[in-house]
């Protein structure tokens, strides 16, 4: 139906609902009106008067969905200028003017033409004008108004999130929330019921259930068992209209996965399990692995295993990867003790529930018998630990030191056979009997050269020597008194002149090698000879020490300056041994404050005839003579070392030259002879032209040269000796002067010519009182081996005779 009024300037006109709102009259300003758009109206002249321009809307509304084959009658405007004359123009423009909705320009009918979606438009904004129909000038303000499009349930409930996956705890209690599912419907909310929604159960109602209005997923039983079942599948669905006659509906899938509670305990497959292992097998092997089944998952399987029984023997742990029981050895087995072994073995959940601790005991025990077999095992000592033994160390030899014990741990019990390690006994001390294990003496001992002698014994079965084992032994060499004590140190002490009676002199100690069990004990005494000794005593201080004092005063050092105390020291035995020492006291002189200055006679009467500014005066004229004997002896070194250096540079110089190998004393080309017969010219020499210095020369040649005849050739062979010391004084001048290479007087003979009339020169080996050799030739070779030929001249036969 079709309704309009006049309402202000415009006039609206619509299909279904039509709300109008009017501008009364205005107040002395012109006022302003607010289209439903929004448009703010332009103010009028200040008085009282009505106010006929402005527009006066309100929404239009269209249904959508619409299938009709004639456009949509949507609604008219109209102004209250238009007098049906037509000379008005109605115009729209804005969203889908002119495509989807047209008007009547003369009349001001809107329709629509096309289809619409609330769904994807709920609304269209458009702006309407009234315009002269023949000046086109605009009659009223331009305004906007607003077209709805009207809901229509045209779209079912969509679960956007699906499918779903949740997650429950098995037996967990009824009305446990799993999961919230949601559904959406594209209908306008605020119009009819189009998008209420409400959710039930398809499929599974029996296990789960949902809240109609919120969607969220409960359980509805409280025996869930994830053993039993682990995962569900639901079928969910949502419908509209709150779930009316002719409501709209869409589903989804939901599942809903039972996770693992600890409501399982651990059980063993079997009761008993049976393994064997070697008696020998060493600690710390696996005998065995067994295992624990728990039908939960995850950490509610993890379990730890104890043992019950036998856990002195065998241990148990567990591999953290299979979770099982490794079942080995803790302690050595004997298969001739015990030969099988039931160990229980216990298996406990290391996560319990509390809420499923009354299901019962979450731990469970089995059975594991272990049988030891038998092997071939090697003696065994008693003591297992080694063997400690006492000697005396005076025992003789083939004394008893003990006895080692072994035997055989096999059933059979074989015989054992005893043997010293003598890498352990390089010295051959002891000896042990092979069969009963008795260890002798074979040499004496001496405590003080070694107090412990340790041993290894071997004991291997009598026929089957590969069964060794050993053990150590310590013997202890006990101490008898065989050393007597002595003096600590060789005592000495001293005394002052003016030492008073009864004064402390010194403190002696003593020791002993031996090492009695009682400890020591000495006593101290003077000995017998220095029974009568006035001058001091002998204090026993009964601590193993004694102290000498003095008996008398008034010592003086000039009578005796050293006294010589022996001492007899006493150990307590037994049997007491004894021995003397000496101390040696000296007599010295001090000064007033006690202080030792001197303890020789000879200096102290020195000094008590100088005073001390004469011995000053004594000690710088010492010093004095002292620097001048030294520089004397600087200067005459200093001296003889130029006159060396210049009498040998030339010889030197020329003997390096002389590098090629001539031809003798007639080859007079190859080098300066005048050189080499300066070899021979004795610094001696040179001061006289009719021959060396005879104060220079050894005796027996000044007694030849003076004397002459056969006193002189017998003084000559009897005093040859002299002629070596002579020779033997000067090479040591050489060698002690740094001055000049190290050429000794045979140097001076190191060359030879390929004719040489002479023979050998050396008068080493040749010379003697019986020699035939005749050296008289010597004379004629020159005036260099005058001095040659007079050592080796031959004696008067006259003087010799008489």
């Amino acid at each position: 139906m079709a309704l309009s009024w006049t309402a202000g300037a415009w006039t609206l006109a619509a299909l279904g609902f039509l709300s109008c709102c009017s501008f009364g009259y205005c107040d002395a300003s012109r006022t302003s009106g607010l289209t439903s758009g929004g448009s703010k109206q332009e103010q009028g002249p200040s008085s009282l008067e009505r106010v006929k321009r402005g527009w006066v809307w309100n929404q239009f509304f269209v249904v959508e969905e619409y299938t009709g084959t004639e456009p949509l009658y949507v609604g008219k405007i109209h102004t209250d200028s238009d007098e049906g004359e037509g000379n008005i123009k109605y115009t729209i423009s804005g969203e889908g003017a002119g495509s989807i909705f047209i008007i009547d320009e003369a009349t001001g009918d809107i329709h629509a033409t096309e289809r619409l979606d609330r769904e994807q438009k709920a609304f269209y904004t458009l702006r309407a004008r009234a315009r002269d129909q023949l000046s086109n000038d605009p009659l009223e303000p331009e305004s906007e108004f607003v077209i709805k499009v009207q809901d229509i349930n045209d779209s079912e409930p969509k679960f956007l999130e699906g499918p779903y996956i949740g997650s429950v705890a098995e037996l967990s209690p009824i009305g446990t929330s799993v999961m919230k599912v949601t559904a959406s419907d594209a209908d306008d909310p605020t119009y009819g019921s189009s998008a209420r929604v409400v959710y039930s159960v398809m499929d599974g109602e029996k296990i789960f259930t949902v809240d109609r209005h919120t969607g969220i997923i409960m359980t509805a039983v409280a025996d869930l068992d994830r053993e039993t079942q682990e995962r569900y599948e639901l079928v969910v669905k949502a419908t509209d209209m709150a779930g009316q006659m002719g409501g709209l509906s869409g589903s989804t899938t939901v599942t809903i996965v039972i996770t693992d509670v600890n409501d399982n305990p651990p059980r063993f497959p079997q009761k008993m399990y049976q393994f064997s292992v070697s008696e020998g097998a060493a600690v710390g092997t696996p005998v065995g692995r067994i295992i624990a089944t728990d039908a939960d998952m995850g950490e509610n399987t993890d379990m730890s295993y104890l043992i019950k029984e036998e856990g002195e023997l065998f241990k148990v742990t567990t591999d953290v990867e299979t979770q099982e029981a490794i079942v080995s050895i803790k302690k050595p087995l004997d298969f001739e003790s015990k030969r099988t072994h039931n160990v229980v073995v216990e298996a406990v959940n290391k996560h319990v529930d509390p809420r499923f601790v009354d299901l019962g005991s979450f731990r469970d025990q089995t059975i594991v018998r272990v049988s030891v077999s038998d092997i071939d095992e090697p003696p065994i000592f008693q003591p297992a630990e080694g063997a400690i033994m006492e000697v005396q160390e005076d025992a003789k030899v083939g004394a008893m030191v003990g006895i080692i014990t072994a035997r055989d741990p096999d059933v059979k019990n074989k015989p054992v056979r005893f043997s010293i390690d003598r890498t352990t006994d390089l010295e051959m001390i002891f000896r042990i009997d092979p069969d009963s294990g008795a260890i002798t003496l074979e040499k004496i001992l001496d405590r003080e050269t070694a107090g412990w002698h340790n041993i290894t014994v071997r004991a291997v079965e009598a026929d089957n020597h590969t069964m060794a084992s050993h053990s150590a032994v310590s013997i202890r060499i006990l101490d008898v008194n065989d050393n007597p004590p002595e003096l600590a140190t060789p005592y000495e002490a001293s005394i002052c002149e003016d030492a008073k009676p009864g004064q402390l002199i010194h403190t002696i100690s003593v020791v002993d090698r031996d090492e009695p069990q009682t400890g020591h004990r000495f006593y101290f005494t003077l000995a017998p000879e220095a029974s009568s000794n006035r001058h001091f005593t002998l204090w026993d201080v009964k601590d193993n020490t004694a102290g000498i004092r003095t008996q008398r005063s008034g010592f003086n050092r000039h009578e005796q300056n050293v006294y010589f105390l022996p001492i007899l020291v006493v150990d307590s035995g037994p049997p007491s041994l004894s021995s003397t020492g000496t101390l040696t006291i000296h007599v010295c002189g001090c000064d007033t404050e006690g202080a030792i200055q001197s303890c020789n006679a000879t200096a102290y009467v020195m000094s008590a005839a100088l005073s001390p500014g004469a011995l000053i005066a004594l000690l710088v004229c010492m010093l004095i003579l002292i620097v001048l004997v030294l520089l004397i002896l600087t200067l005459k070194r200093h001296r003889k070392g130029q006159r060396m250096t210049e009498d040998e540079e030339d010889m030197r110089d020329n003997v390096i030259k002389y590098n090629d190998e001539g031809g003798g004393e007639q080859d007079t080309q190859a080098y300066d002879m005048s050189a080499l017969r300066n070899l021979y010219d004795f610094p001696e020499a040179k001061s006289c032209d009719s021959g060396p210095d005879i104060r220079s020369l050894p005796q027996w040649i000044q007694s030849n040269r003076v004397g002459g005849g056969a006193e002189g050739a017998a003084a000559t062979a009897a005093d040859f000796s002299l002629f070596k010391g002579y020779i033997r004084k000067k090479v040591e001048q050489a060698d002690a002067d740094l001055s000049v290479p190290p050429y000794d007087s045979f140097q001076t003979y190191a060359f030879e010519g390929t004719s040489s009339p002479a023979l050998s020169l050396s008068s080493i080996h040749t010379l003697s009182t019986t020699s035939e050799q005749d050296f008289s030739y010597l004379s004629d070779w020159g005036p260099r081996f005058r001095q040659l030929a007079g050592y080796y001249a031959p004696g008067n036969p006259e003087e010799e005779g008489s």
